[in-house]
């Protein structure tokens, strides 16, 4: 038998010997490293999964509301500026609560969207889709300060990839469970799975609040001037320009961004609309996801061996781009192994930059702002997957579903071309 007691500053493992009364059992500290990964990781797996419930059921969706099935792209983009929003304006809101607590703050605002999108209505999808936006808001610059403070620096990045895994890992279970639930009992129902998740993540995580917590101001004003204040909204941008290589690192990763937007938000719409079952797109679409689980932890081991994470990132980009354009050369008469071959290459390269990228921000940031410097980073970065989604669903009608997948490929090369030349004439000490 195990059990976790955590207290004051530190969490303990009892471990049952050998059926040993409870004062016989032996005590194991477990790392602080551990528990933050298990938290964050669990938060970010429970934020995807909910995020990405709404592209899973999207065919479903639109035509309900009928509404052409590009339409998902809009509400994806809403997601994405909620997002943004609380990256904004957010920074006092963390200061206060501390992360754990912002964390679980941000699962009940995703929980509450979960809820109002179950409604089925089209103005209910809207109000939904910012919600779960600004639910997410939380779960980048608290896992980036939560981890920065507790991993070993020779792994850092390995155990950033490891946490941000957790967001493929939450919408490859979208696709597999929340797919054949909704072709089988409909899409509002299967939506309120998304619930009980957020839920669940939110109550787990409150016991390590004490520990992880302790940094939190609780004299820190959230006034509703403090926080549209114009100088709120510059101080974490002012954290991230304060080195031009956080400011390189940043667009490639927005580049990412609008290539993982485009994916994450059509990926199912796309294949049924060239002639695949939804359940079969669910599939599809899961192991999409899933190989940027695998991916997102070997890369970022990778990284670590290398001690280049922004050089690996950026070949990654020239090889992320030629699988999208494979990707957006699917037809809806090619084997479904096929399909998955390319969907899981495309998840594997495509899918994968987040936790390498989050670390390099979190390694070049200065201690004290680091927090400020992931929130900066990542509403630039975030702002990929609010335009890329909408630029996207104005293609289709025009140039059909392949040509705008390629396009976005495009522009993740160009992006990667700039990044390599800064790479070269940079100094080794700031690769």
């Amino acid at each position: 038998m195990r059990m976790v007691r955590c207290g004051g500053e530190r969490c303990q493992l009892l471990v049952d010997v050998a059926g040993a009364p409870p004062q016989h059992w032996r005590v194991k500290r477990i790392p602080d490293w551990l528990l933050a990964l298990s938290a964050t990781m669990l938060a970010q797996s429970a934020s995807s999964f909910m995020g990405q419930c709404l592209p899973v059921v999207a065919p479903l969706l639109t035509r309900s509301n009928g509404l052409a099935p590009e339409r998902i792209g809009n509400l994806s983009s809403l997601t994405s500026l909620g997002t943004c929003l609380f990256l904004a304006f957010g920074s006092p809101i963390l200061a206060r609560l501390g992360p754990v607590r912002s964390l679980q703050f941000g699962s009940i605002l995703a929980v509450a969207g979960m809820a109002i999108a179950a409604s089925g209505s089209w103005i209910g999808l809207v109000c939904a889709s910012l919600l779960l936006g600004l639910g997410y808001g939380p779960t980048p610059p608290s896992g980036s300060r939560i981890l920065a403070r507790t991993a070993p620096p020779a792994h850092r990045t390995l155990i950033f990839s490891i946490k941000q895994a957790g967001a493929p890992a939450g919408g490859a279970l979208a696709g597999l469970i929340v797919a054949p639930f909704a072709v089988e009992h409909g899409w509002p129902l299967a939506l309120l799975l998304a619930v009980a998740v957020g839920m669940i993540s939110a109550i787990a995580i409150a016991p390590l609040r004490e520990l992880m917590d302790e940094e939190r101001d609780p004299a820190r004003s959230v006034h509703p001037r403090v926080i549209f204040s114009v100088a709120n909204v510059m101080t974490p941008l002012r954290a991230l320009t304060g080195n031009p290589a956080m400011v390189s690192i940043t667009a490639l990763a927005l580049s990412f961004a609008l290539v993982q937007g485009v994916l994450f938000s059509f990926s199912v719409t796309y294949l049924t609309e060239i002639g695949m079952p939804l359940a079969e797109a669910g599939l599809a679409y899961a192991c999409l996801q899933g190989a940027g689980v695998f991916a997102r932890v070997f890369l970022g081991f990778l990284a670590d061996r290398t001690g280049r994470p922004a050089a690996n990132l950026t070949v990654q980009a020239f090889v992320a781009a030629a699988c999208v354009v494979a990707y957006a050369s699917l037809s809806g008469d090619q084997p479904m192994p096929l399909t998955v071959a390319v969907a899981l290459l495309t998840g594997f390269f495509g899918c994968s930059w987040n936790g390498i990228y989050m670390a390099e921000i979190a390694r070049l940031a200065p201690p004290a702002q680091i927090a400020d410097a992931s929130s900066g980073s990542t509403l630039i970065v975030f702002l990929g997957y609010v335009a890329g989604p909408s630029i996207f669903a104005a293609m289709v009608p025009v140039w059909g579903w392949h040509l705008p997948f390629m396009i976005a490929a495009g522009q993740l090369v160009l992006v990667a071309v700039v990044q390599a030349v800064l790479l070269m004439r940079a100094p080794v000490t700031a690769r």
